[in-house]
């Protein structure tokens, strides 16, 4: 695989990455609890690993093909985000010291964000409308679930960059300011909230 086509797809990918979304309200979110940022993270990331394995394996071009699953994932992860963002709402976060979080779970966080990444219809969407383009399928480099892994991973490695630097700008900036934490929470709150009614919106209309 050519130098060139790794450096359009990291260009490409990480604009996407940039691009605020429900990642990034849970990112802010979690980045407001002393402990919560790696696990959360984490969580995040995990979803895109099943994406990935997926990919490499190629059983998600079936679910892609399938109106049916397609539906079924999109209602999941939009009824998901609408009712994490409602949570979010009802109790905005404020920062919180190590002894105020030592009761929260880490395993929650993590598998929070685990559902974020893991039940989001457009993480299927992107790694089987993006990554077939910078795939070589003539066979003269690397096999395609070489090159699907090798995507994946770097996606995965910029998303973890980007959260990872979001949240701790979020708990940096906002840690002695619990007023402005509190709007920003909400508005992370309300974020996932329209993203999933979009969700539902645009299936339906689909």
């Amino acid at each position: 695989m050519d130098t060139t086509t790794l450096v359009a797809f990291l260009a490409v990918d990480l604009l996407l990455v940039l691009t605020p979304g429900a990642d990034w309200a849970f990112a802010i979110s979690a980045g407001l609890h002393e402990r919560a940022i790696l696990p959360a993270v984490g969580g995040l990331i995990a979803g895109y690993a099943g994406y990935t394995l997926l990919a490499v394996a190629g059983l998600a071009v079936i679910v892609a093909d399938s109106p049916t699953a397609l539906t079924a994932l999109t209602v999941a992860g939009a009824g998901y985000l609408v009712w994490l963002g409602w949570n979010v709402l009802r109790r905005p976060t404020v920062p919180m010291t190590t002894e105020e979080t030592a009761g929260t779970s880490r395993m929650r966080m993590m598998l929070k964000g685990a559902g974020i990444s893991g039940l989001n219809p457009k993480a299927l969407l992107l790694y089987f409308s993006l990554f077939p383009q910078f795939i070589d399928t003539t066979g003269a480099g690397w096999p395609v679930a070489a090159q699907t892994g090798l995507f994946g991973t770097l996606h995965m490695t910029a998303c973890a960059a980007v959260y990872l630097t979001v949240a701790v700008l979020a708990r940096t900036v906002l840690k002695t300011r619990p007023s402005a934490a509190r709007a920003v929470t909400r508005a992370s709150g309300a974020l996932m909230i329209l993203i999933g009614l979009f969700l539902l919106a645009e299936r339906v209309a689909a």
